[in-house]
């Protein structure tokens, strides 16, 4: 790892665990074992560090959740792979966001402190809920979603449903909760389908 992706790297395990308001440039600094030079050497200042941390936050978070979609032929099976993966593959890494999903902690966190931040994490969420409804739109056209389903309300659901579980086992580290909301939204798009 070059410097730079040490102090990216530590600061992500960082802003995981306490947030981005809670965690000095200091923290990042003693993670990294590095200097205020070698930090500010490579960022302007913690904003611009946390900008480029949820870049790579977001990298982690595809090449997690999305491993193996490509290979999948039918939508509905590529978005369960995309739950599995999440259960899997995505929340459990401890080693890179040790304090759950970066991304659900840090909107809560920044929405009203910082919200120029928050809305840098949401595109995000506006971007996968898009590929939800890209991917549903995908199972409409091929006949195999039932008659009547509302493509906005599942993608809610499913949505809504990722947030909770990633709260719920950030909460409690119950990889049995975890397997059980997954298992309910993946039964659930079972249930949507012909």
């Amino acid at each position: 790892m070059t410097l730079k992706e040490k102090i990216v790297f530590e600061a992500l395990r960082q802003f995981s665990t306490k947030g981005f308001m809670a965690t000095s440039t200091a923290d990042i600094i003693h993670a990294a074992g590095t200097s205020k030079g070698g930090l500010y050497n490579h960022f302007k200042n913690k904003e611009q560090l946390f900008l480029e941390a949820l870049s790579q936050a977001r990298k982690i978070w595809r090449d997690r959740n999305l491993t193996g979609v490509e290979a999948i032929s039918r939508p509905i099976d590529k978005i369960k792979r995309i739950l599995a993966n999440y259960k899997d593959r995505y929340l459990t890494d401890a080693d890179n966001f040790p304090g759950g999903c970066i991304f659900v902690n840090l909107t809560v966190e920044l929405s009203d402190q910082r919200p120029h931040l928050a809305a840098a994490v949401n595109e995000g969420f506006v971007r996968f809920k898009s590929m939800l409804k890209r991917l549903l739109e995908e199972e409409r056209t091929a006949g195999t979603l039932k008659t009547g389903v509302n493509i906005d309300k599942v993608v809610e659901m499913i949505f809504s449903g990722l947030l909770g579980a990633c709260v719920v086992y950030t909460a409690d580290k119950s990889k049995q909760h975890l397997d059980l909301t997954i298992g309910a939204l993946a039964a659930y798009l079972d249930d949507i389908c012909i």
